[in-house]
């Protein structure tokens, strides 16, 4: 029996390259899944989206966003009124005062505009790091990398990090790609992780990225068990890129609404 070597930093660099390359050709619509049309209702889209899906945010913001179209509109609204719009998302009292303080800090601090920076970003009420590079790389065009529950998982398993706190994994990701990849590499890795490499099965026998990972088989590799596993509009297409019978994905696969 023989031993793997260790993989060495330029090894794992050539490897998260292809990786990238890959799922280029994977998620060719990857995207940000939360509708916006202007900085704030990104923010406030992105604030809406903790511990709910972006579809159900999507779902909500229209009203939202045609009642409230300035951060005075949110510095001063009615709470009971904007709580009972933004209820479907969930922890609606708290996320109402994010968006209440986030107006008024906008107001008081920035002439009522969403900075374009970081390091202004992040002092704002209900913006984190990860927020913050949310707003960035979609309303502002500056690469940033978004760390979230799928970047984090795919990148631990695909073994490019070691890191478990978001910061450093950000960094450390970070290191291994062009800064003018970052965003996209976001969009495309987060579309993975709610298509196809899912938290407790992924569908490793359907995964375009089988031959780059060190933990495929921790789902199903059987092609027929995997295939059932895709979820998405594009899940037949998903299918096919690993020559697998696109009639293999269930139609409510490609029904499903991706976590």
């Amino acid at each position: 029996m023989t031993t793997r070597s260790p993989e060495t930093d330029l090894g794992r660099t050539r490897r998260a390259r292809r990786i990238g390359r890959v799922l280029t050709e994977t998620h060719p619509d990857a995207h940000c899944e939360l509708d916006h049309s202007n900085a704030l209702e990104l923010a406030v889209a992105t604030i809406l989206s903790a511990q709910c899906t972006d579809k159900k945010v999507n779902e909500v913001t229209p009203k939202l966003f045609a009642r409230y179209r300035t951060a005075a509109d949110y510095a001063g609204a009615d709470r009971a009124e904007l709580e009972e719009l933004i209820r479907p998302t969930g922890f609606y009292r708290n996320k109402t005062s994010s968006l209440i303080n986030l107006g008024q800090a906008l107001c008081e601090r920035y002439d009522g505009e969403v900075p374009g920076r970081l390091a202004d970003l992040v002092t704002l009420p209900g913006i984190g790091r990860k927020t913050a590079n949310v707003i960035l790389g979609n309303a502002f065009d500056v690469p940033g990398i978004t760390v979230d529950t799928h970047f984090q998982r795919l990148v631990q398993r695909w073994q490019l990090t070691t890191e478990t706190d978001p910061v450093k994994i950000e960094h450390a990701i970070g290191a291994l790609y062009p800064k003018r990849d970052w965003t996209m590499l976001s969009h495309r890795i987060i579309f993975h992780g709610r298509r196809v490499c899912h938290a407790r099965k992924p569908a490793c026998g359907a995964c375009t990225l089988a031959k780059l990972c060190p933990a495929y088989g921790t789902g199903p590799t059987d092609p027929v068990a995997a295939a059932k596993l895709l979820k998405g509009p594009r899940a037949r297409d998903l299918a096919a890129a690993v020559g697998i019978d696109p009639d293999l994905v269930p139609q409510q696969a490609v029904a499903a609404e991706v976590p």
